[in-house]
C-alpha cells in the first residue's frame, strides 16, 4: 500500500512546518542592516526561509535576541524543503567587552580608592 500527498497538500504542510520554525526561534542573522530569522542552528552551521532571505555569503552575525553570539564567516550547503542552508567556515564567539592583553586573578580589585 503506498501513501501519495498531493502537491499541493505537501506544499501547506510545508509552509506550515516553516511557520512553527520561525515562530519558536529568537536566533536572527544580520547582514548590514538587515535581518533574517533563523529556522534551526546546529553546530556548523544554521538554515533561513529560502523565499525569505537572499543567498548570503560572507561575514554575518547570529543574534539570540538582543545578544550577540556569532561573528560567523558562512558558504551556502544546500535548499531544500524551504530552507538555505549554511555551513560555517569560521564561528568566533562575539564578547561584550574587549579581550585582557595580560592573564587577572579571579579575585583581583576591580578598581582602586583613592587615599585622602
Amino acid at each position: 500500500m503506498s501513501t501519495y500527498v498531493s502537491d499541493d497538500v505537501r506544499l501547506q504542510l510545508n509552509a506550515a512546518r516553516l511557520a512553527a520554525l520561525k515562530k519558536v526561534s529568537r536566533l536572527r542573522v544580520h547582514v548590514g542592516e538587515a535581518r533574517y530569522p533563523v529556522l534551526r542552528r546546529w553546530s556548523n552551521g544554521f538554515s533561513v526561509e529560502e523565499k525569505t532571505a537572499p543567498m548570503l555569503r560572507g561575514l554575518v552575525d547570529l543574534y539570540d535576541g538582543g545578544r550577540h553570539l556569532y561573528q560567523c564567516l558562512i558558504i551556502a550547503s544546500e535548499s531544500e524543503a524551504g530552507e538555505r542552508r549554511y555551513e560555517y567556515k569560521r564561528s568566533t564567539a562575539a564578547a561584550d567587552r574587549a579581550p585582557l592583553d595580560h592573564y587577572r586573578e579571579a579575585n583581583a580589585p576591580i578598581g582602586l580608592l583613592p587615599r585622602d
